[in-house]
């Protein structure tokens, strides 16, 4: 495991933040890349003063919305029969469900709930949600989860144990806090609608 960490921290270190653009588009398209290998030891290498932070965290959420954008259109201009040959009819009755409950908050939501974030951007481009709100909404909650894993990598990048242990924990408290948004975003719509 630490040789792997090793390799990831050197390999992120000469690609630079085109490295992490890159990989993070990869990880925001239906490509299964693991963003925690991407955006963990980039938070590490700016503790260590090889990495500026501000960038890092630029250069990942560009990507997220890129990968993003990239399985959007995909929906958008070839549709739900293309998509069933990538990925299962099951699975994307269960995303089409879970975009019509939440609406366009979804695409926010969505980048915060691990196994949902790399595909939510599949129901939004086959509704042709609208681009400006689908960017704002996927950047944002790109924007939280890569602070997350920054935080981590320049907090406690040199403890492997540790990362491990806070980001199951930390995940655990961003679906409760992802869940009070969405309570309070249903409850501020209802009532605006029952005031029509």
């Amino acid at each position: 495991m630490e040789n792997i960490i090793h390799f990831l921290v050197n390999t992120i270190g000469q690609w630079g933040y085109i490295g992490i653009f890159l990989l993070m588009f990869l990880e925001s398209s239906f490509f299964p890349f693991p963003s925690e290998v991407v955006m963990i030891p980039a938070g590490y290498l700016a503790y260590k003063g090889e990495m500026n932070l501000f960038l890092a965290i630029i250069s990942g959420v560009l990507g997220s919305i890129s990968g993003a954008w990239f399985n959007y259109l995909i929906a958008y201009k070839f549709g739900r029969k293309f998509l069933e040959k990538f990925i299962s009819n099951k699975k994307l009755n269960k995303l089409d469900e879970f975009f019509e409950k939440h609406g366009h908050i979804s695409t926010f939501s969505g980048r915060l709930i691990p196994g949902v974030r790399q595909y939510i951007s599949f129901p939004a481009g086959l509704a042709k949600m609208n681009g400006i709100i689908f960017t704002f909404f996927t950047g944002l909650g790109s924007l939280i989860w890569i602070l997350i894993l920054v935080g981590l990598g320049y907090f406690i990048g040199q403890n492997q144990e540790l990362i491990h242990k806070y980001l199951k924990e930390i995940t655990i408290v961003t679906l409760i806090i992802l869940g009070i948004v969405i309570f309070v975003y249903y409850k501020y719509h209802k009532a605006k609608n029952d005031n029509k």
